[in-house]
């Protein structure tokens, strides 16, 4: 019923710089490019705030008939896990391209259309709901500014960022030839390989340094890193440690 291996469609404005030269290697994938154990703690303590707060409301509540008491505090629960989980595990889209020239890669995220209208009207009808129950008993008029107020404040967040909309919005693509990477670490903390790059900087004599992250699925990492060692340079280093995504 879900295809959950297939292929990610390409942005329509995308042209690959040699895409008149014979693919080696190329695959799309969604990955998580960060520090996923950064994001990871995030969660916990995110987590452990929402079940706080729960518990918190719960108590308030104690005037409350047991069956709304439990699902208002559920209910409120749910919203904010799912509000944390969008927050920090959030996946990027990649496509990568290896042809004889170099490494190519395209980094891209699809806008979910669907996110600031579900926001917004998720936080309007909640909020009724707990302005409707805040006339049986007052205590409803907290869990309305924690819950509905939260989400209406980061709907407006949401709508007025343009970094958030531009992130959603726009495409990056990179080519760097083999000559130009510098060193091969394969990472053994996630599916992935960091490569370092120099390259010369645009209308200056220094060179621009960093790293390119290539993503895969665990089933393809001999294919790619053999690709990779084959084709650099006999100087550049290879090795194998811990990689912290800093993007």
């Amino acid at each position: 019923m879900f295809n959950f291996n297939k292929a990610l469609d390409l942005p329509p404005q995308l042209q690959w710089k040699y895409a008149n030269e014979p693919e080696l290697l190329g695959w799309t994938i969604r990955a998580r490019n960060y520090n996923t154990f950064v994001a990871n703690c995030m969660f916990v303590f995110m987590s452990v705030v929402i079940v706080g707060a729960g518990f918190i409301m719960y108590s308030v509540y104690s005037g409350m008939s047991q069956p709304w008491r439990t699902l208002s505090c559920v209910f409120f629960c749910t919203a904010m896990f799912l509000v944390i989980v969008g927050m920090t595990h959030q996946r990027m889209n990649f496509a990568y391209r290896f042809t004889e020239s170099g490494v190519e890669y395209c980094k891209w995220k699809d806008f979910p259309k669907w996110v600031l209208p579900f926001v917004k009207w998720f936080a309007g009808i909640t909020a009724v709901m707990f302005i409707f129950l805040a006339t049986l008993d007052p205590a409803f008029l907290i869990g309305a500014l924690i819950g509905p107020g939260g989400m209406g404040l980061m709907y407006l967040s949401m709508a007025s960022s343009k970094s958030y909309r531009e992130l959603h919005t726009q495409y990056h693509n990179h080519f760097f030839h083999w000559n130009e990477l510098t060193k091969l670490t394969i990472a053994t903390n996630r599916d992935m390989v960091e490569v370092d790059y120099s390259v010369p900087k645009e209308g200056s004599i220094y060179m621009t340094e960093g790293s390119l992250y290539v993503f895969f699925k665990r089933d393809r990492k001999n294919e790619v890193v053999t690709l990779i060692k084959t084709h650099l340079p006999p100087a550049v280093p290879c090795i194998v440690g811990k990689v912290d995504v800093l993007n």
